[in-house]
């Protein structure tokens, strides 16, 4: 069956400008300060389609111009077990993961493949570039199994001391190569080898939280909520490093209200972090737009120090229109900070009451929900709506895995030529050694 695209325009959202999609639109052209961007759809009801699987089943919203192979949506049931230790009426779990029992079967178990399959759906099927991510783990993770799965080149930047992340189960295609930054560097470390390797216009810069198409993909698991619950949630937490998947939720809130059978509420949005990396809290905290100033070397050593890895962007998009801080404000959200004990601690609770292991991250949205209850912010009668990033690793892994090595180690202290020439190196070594086996 022939796939139309997704029919959708572009808002930005501190202008009110609206305008088309060239195809790859990151930014406003004619904005004359930042912003991000929103789709609007052509579509204004929410209309899952039965006649597509896994994460398209939402591709009318979802800016996308093809379908790509293996995608599975997010999975929301409603909790009982962790409902009794809060003492929730109703209390709903939005999975991304692997766990076959309740029907979420993300090999790479995290709601990451979510942004995956919707960016790289937004690129045409005979597109040229070299698409080029950067990452703090899971969305590593996802990329690589998704460009892998359907044979899309890309270049992962990850720092290395993450590198146990990419972890797989299935055999990789070399159309992907991981480019990681040394032993003591971090997430924007990362970040700056990707911006300087997109310098040269053959490769593609993803863009992050920029990138519609990314905060669509993660907002598909509101629309996942919303199709279980039947109404728009009272309140919304998820664990954040850069705050991506909050503003996608809310962004999601808007259209789902406009639509009107579901509510006209805006669900508060509450945003984890863990202690000590906490830019945003701290900001949030002082009622600042503008983040609290954090430099280099306090960046990389708390970074270190966290046990959710994921959560460590040091320039996250808050402050811009359409950021975290408009959303937190916009919804009556609050963040919270939890430490490595009260993760651990979680993490536990979880698998005893829900029977799933999950990861650090998710279950640092687990300890705000406790602490957000116990302050009040939160009514035990609420219907709240719970995302589980990530978790079903030791379902997914019981017959084994691999980790996937970096192919390239370099320092983002390196001028950009040099950058780009090694990675060229690289998949000309690539491209050489296909050819030889043919």
């Amino acid at each position: 069956m022939a796939f139309t695209p997704t029919k959708y325009r572009l808002l930005n959202i501190g202008s009110g400008r609206v305008f088309d999609d060239e195809g790859w639109t990151l930014v406003d052209p004619e904005g004359s300060s930042p912003s991000l961007v929103r789709a609007v759809y052509e579509n204004k009801q929410f209309t899952p389609r039965n006649d597509l699987d896994g994460l398209y089943r939402y591709a009318n919203w979802l800016p996308c111009k093809r379908i790509l192979k293996h995608s599975h949506a997010p999975v929301t049931y409603k909790s009982k077990g962790l409902a009794s230790v809060f003492g929730m009426d109703n209390l709903w779990i939005t999975f991304s993961g692997y766990a076959p029992k309740i029907g979420a079967r993300m090999s790479t178990c995290s709601f990451k493949e979510t942004e995956a399959y919707s960016v790289c759906a937004r690129l045409p099927k005979n597109d040229k570039h070299v698409l080029v991510i950067q990452s703090a783990g899971n969305t590593a993770r996802s990329f690589i199994r998704v460009c892998s799965d359907n044979n899309i080149p890309a270049v992962i930047c990850i720092p290395e001391d993450n590198i146990n992340d990419l972890w797989f189960v299935r055999k990789l295609r070399n159309c992907v190569k991981v480019v990681a930054t040394p032993h003591g560097t971090d997430y924007f470390d990362a970040i700056t080898v990707g911006d300087k390797l997109c310098k040269d216009t053959r490769y593609l810069p993803e863009g992050g939280a920029k990138n519609v198409a990314r905060r669509d993909g993660m907002g598909t698991t509101v629309l996942s909520a919303v199709e279980a619950i039947g109404r728009i949630p009272d309140a919304y937490f998820q664990a954040v490093g850069s705050g991506t998947g909050a503003i996608a939720a809310y962004e999601n809130n808007l259209r789902l209200k406009e639509d009107g059978r579901f509510g006209d509420n805006i669900m508060k949005i509450f945003a984890v972090q863990n202690d000590p990396f906490t830019i945003m809290y701290d900001s949030w905290k002082k009622d600042s737009r503008e983040l609290v100033p954090l430099s280099a070397d306090d960046s990389r050593r708390q970074a270190a120090m966290i046990l959710a890895k994921v959560l460590s962007n040091r320039k996250p998009p808050y402050s811009l229109a359409g950021g975290l801080f408009d959303v937190l404000k916009a919804s009556g959200g609050d963040m919270y900070k939890v430490d490595n004990n009260d993760i651990v601690y979680w993490m536990l609770q979880f698998f005893n009451k829900e029977g799933i292991d999950i990861f650090p991250a998710a279950a640092a949205a687990v300890a705000g929900l406790k602490k957000a209850l116990d302050e009040g912010k939160v009514d035990r009668k609420d219907t709240v709506m719970l995302n589980i990033s990530g978790g079903g690793m030791l379902k997914a892994t019981q017959k084994g895995f691999f980790l996937k090595k970096p192919d390239l180690v370099l320092s983002p202290d390196l001028p950009f030529e040099d950058i780009i020439s090694q990675v060229d190196k690289l998949l000309t070594m690539n491209t050489n050694s296909r050819k030889s086996r043919l």
